[in-house]
């Protein structure tokens, strides 16, 4: 499958299209990092832990005392209530690492330029991501962005500002026509999330997700589609081209071509859909034209809510 725009439509803006709201947020501030906390906010906030006892600062339960349990334990206040004596259990609390990828290669900028709100897929991934990362860090956990000198896993706002810079700077100049995640180096047990349109070539993905089974890594799939992408509305004559002008491909009928198209598509989600559970992943189908809202409250309860 080739992620094609019809010639002669107005080319996407790119990355650098994520500082259009410089002004507004006063300079210091990575533009993409202020609306990235915007989305942040409006889903969960709040410190979540692992819901099971254990070391950590914050009160879980009250559970009777039993036979073995350390007189140190006692919450005498509690059991003062009461004619039995009660245990003060605090939530455990462990540092997760999850690291992120969003694709940059030529395919991701792709956006509908009739629609002058439009974000490229390579945007709305960025924006997702980082917001992530956000609610993530707020919650104690360690983020990564693979491919970026933000690989090493960290948290804090320092590695917030690191990523938004990485994510809203400018383009690489030898971008591939389509991307796969990096094979960098993975923390055994952690989680990750892929943002792509993944429509390039599944086998090249075998390395990174051989590595990532290896060190036990579970996550999550994104893919980002344009509408246009997913629905192929076009008719009549056309001419689509990759984004890198390496495919070039010439129709009379263009709608002739939607059903094929439709049915390649479901193909290669499904494909992607038997990946993830063979992995133990989980993929999310996320068009542009969606709010980002409801896809950064699924990544979220998929990745940051612990079990």
């Amino acid at each position: 499958m080739i992620a094609a725009r019809p010639r002669g439509r107005d080319k996407p803006q790119g990355p650098v299209g994520l500082r259009r709201d410089a002004e507004k947020v006063g300079g210091a501030l990575p533009p993409l990092l202020a609306e990235a906390e915007h989305l942040a906010a409006s889903v969960a906030m709040g410190f979540h832990g692992r819901r099971r006892a254990g070391h950590g600062e914050n009160f879980w339960q009250y559970r009777q005392a039993v036979p073995g349990d350390p007189r140190s334990s006692v919450d005498w206040r509690r059991s003062g209530k009461s004619d039995q004596q009660f245990i003060r259990e605090m939530e455990w609390e462990a540092a997760q690492t999850v690291h992120l990828w969003v694709d940059d290669a030529l395919s991701m900028d792709y956006r509908d330029s009739d629609d002058v709100k439009a974000r490229s897929k390579f945007e709305r991934g960025a924006l997702l991501s980082l917001a992530l990362a956000l609610l993530l860090v707020k919650a104690g956990e360690r983020v990564s962005l693979l491919g970026t000198d933000a690989t090493q896993p960290r948290a804090g706002r320092t590695q917030l500002n690191r990523m938004a810079l990485a994510l809203g700077g400018a383009a690489r100049e030898d971008r591939p026509d389509y991307g796969v995640p990096p094979a960098d180096r993975m923390v055994h047990g952690a989680r990750a999330v892929f943002f792509s349109d993944f429509l390039g070539d599944i086998e090249a993905m075998r390395p990174a997700l051989a590595h990532a089974a290896d060190q036990g890594v579970r996550g999550c799939f994104v893919q980002v589609l344009d509408e246009s992408e997913e629905e192929f509305p076009f008719d009549g004559r056309m001419i689509f081209e990759s984004m890198g002008g390496g495919s070039e491909f010439e129709t009379q009928r263009a709608r002739a071509l939607r059903a094929a198209y439709r049915e390649r598509l479901a193909a290669r989600r499904g494909a992607l859909g038997d990946i993830a559970r063979h992995l133990g992943w989980r993929a999310l189908f996320h068009r542009t034209s969606a709010s980002p809202r409801q896809a950064l409250l699924w990544l979220y309860m998929a990745v940051g809510a612990r079990a």
